[in-house]
């Protein structure tokens, strides 16, 4: 009988598969019904609902991504509720097609059970990585669009 994985470890395979580039496998860490927020985003959805809703936003992000980031300054805390960690790190972003890099922070809250995502609410930094794109008219653009 294979032991169940910790709530921390399960954060570092998260992590280790998205700056590794392995998109196709991220959603795998993810129970059927998880449900993931990120709240910061400008202007996507901020809701994801289930593995498969997953899968597909991950396929999305390697279709057209062209940032290589690296973790660094990564912090794990545990919480008084055993399946609930907050991680903290920054991402060193680089845009591999125009070489642009910046820095972003990011604050994940994430429930684990059984070995699996359950929930996250994500803080990540979409303003740097916009920059990075050099998106930033674009993001001004649908923003306004919102409106």
């Amino acid at each position: 009988m294979s032991e169940t994985r910790s709530p921390r470890e399960v954060f570092r395979s998260l992590l280790d598969g998205i700056t590794e580039g392995r998109f196709a496998e991220l959603a795998r860490l993810y129970a059927e019904d998880a449900v993931v927020e990120t709240v910061f985003e400008p202007v996507g959805p901020r809701r994801f609902e289930g593995r498969a809703a997953l899968h597909e936003r991950f396929a999305q992000v390697a279709a057209v991504s062209p940032f290589r980031l690296t973790a660094k300054n990564v912090v794990i805390r545990e919480t008084d509720d055993p399946e609930v960690i907050v991680a903290e790190w920054d991402y060193h972003v680089h845009n591999q097609e125009s070489g642009r890099s910046v820095e972003a922070a990011n604050i994940q809250v994430l429930r684990v059970r059984d070995g699996l995502i359950v929930h996250t609410r994500d803080f990540h930094d979409h303003l740097a990585l916009v920059l990075a794109g050099g998106n930033l008219p674009q993001l001004v653009a649908a923003l306004d669009a919102k409106q």
